[in-house]
């Protein structure tokens, strides 16, 4: 069967504004010279066209969504937020919550974002495809409920799981969240449940500043099954490889899922402009055959990969075309072009026995 991929235009539409890299304009603060927020459509827009000029659009079947309806937004976030949302932007636009502004119309901009990760789920569980991708803007993972921020204004994987669950109460979902930031806000919607287990990836103390522990493990009937892996700054491919086999691995062979869902940001890569690590295009494609692997093991190869952050306008597409080609299959390549100097900047050994053994650590307390 085939891979699904799903993208619309307009998502690439949405704008931030009136900030400076992260710091909001004013005071001794200029604006930059290419604008606004590092949240811009182009590392997604090049990503796509990356995979146009390969050809590995054509290995996969492409289409867009509706936008997620209000009745599948209210499964997950509060009904006051969203009315403040729709009518901040009606009225032109403005910013709701920490770091998330949106232009007019941005509501419905991020409802179809959302609407792309929907219809990704819902096709893979009902035999459509044998997984599938969503270049879902804007991202999702750090919306809360009640409280964007982050760049999210939906919890696209939140209300997407909601969906699926509310034709099948009995799906148990695990969401994997490789993105350098820890995904707070789909932990948070989560963390008191025991039908969905959330797994976090990220570098230790980038954002939120104040979540994602290790010892942030859930509560109530979800005790046990938020997973948080902080990773310290520089940790590279090596070390990431190990956490999936260490830690990732039997956490899902444990739980047992029925679907799972990558939140799938680049920004571990090593030249991202918001995060110190130093993953490659080959770290993302050795993690993707890996959870396509458990996918295949534990749950008849459901699998969904919703894009999230990534913030190098060069470099994401290489990463993003490196995990299609493993989720889909083919055989249309787009060579990593700083694959050597990244080689060679990667851990030492003294670091990365280091990194291995932190690792390690962290799965025996999470008694893996």
């Amino acid at each position: 069967m085939s891979t699904g991929f799903y993208w619309d235009e307009r998502t690439m539409w949405h704008a931030g504004g009136n900030y400076a890299f992260t710091v909001p304009l004013g005071g001794l603060v200029q604006p930059l010279a290419a604008g606004g927020l590092p949240e811009s459509p182009e590392t997604k827009r090049r990503l796509k066209n990356l995979m146009d000029v390969t050809g590995l659009t054509q290995d996969l079947a492409v289409s867009s969504a509706p936008e997620a309806t209000e009745a599948q937004l209210l499964r997950v976030h509060d009904a006051a937020y969203l009315k403040a949302f729709k009518e901040m932007s009606d009225a032109g636009g403005g910013e709701i919550g920490h770091h998330a502004p949106f232009a007019r119309g941005g509501y419905e901009l991020a409802a179809l974002s959302a609407g792309l990760c929907v219809a990704a789920v819902e096709d893979v569980l009902a035999g459509k495809h044998a997984n599938a991708y969503a270049l879902s803007r804007p991202p999702g993972h750090h919306c809360r409920a009640d409280e964007p921020m982050g760049f999210c204004l939906l919890a696209n994987i939140a209300i997407a799981v909601e969906a699926a669950k509310a034709s099948r109460p009995d799906l148990k979902v695990a969401v994997l969240d490789w993105d350098v930031h820890h995904g707070n806000g789909t932990e948070s919607i989560f963390y008191d449940r025991a039908d969905v287990l959330t797994i976090s990836l990220h570098q230790e103390g980038n954002y939120p500043l104040d979540t994602g522990r290790l010892e942030d493990r859930g509560e109530a009937a979800g005790a046990g099954y938020a997973i948080n892996v902080p990773l310290p700054a520089g940790t590279g491919h090596t070390a990431y490889v190990h956490a999936m086999d260490r830690i990732v691995a039997p956490a899902l062979r444990d739980f047992a899922p029925d679907l799972i869902i990558v939140a799938c940001g680049y920004d571990a890569g090593a030249v991202d402009p918001l995060a110190r690590m130093l993953a490659m295009a080959e770290t993302f494609r050795a993690m993707t055959l890996r959870i396509k692997a458990l996918a295949k093991e534990l749950c008849h190869g459901h699998l969904v990969l919703c894009h999230e952050g990534g913030y190098s306008e060069i470099y994401v597409p290489f990463c993003g075309h490196a995990t299609l080609e493993a989720l889909s299959g083919s055989s249309r390549t787009a060579p990593d072009p700083m694959a050597r100097a990244l080689n060679s900047r990667q851990p030492g050994p003294r670091f990365d026995a280091f990194l291995r053994s932190e690792i390690d650590r962290m799965a025996e307390e999470l008694g893996l």
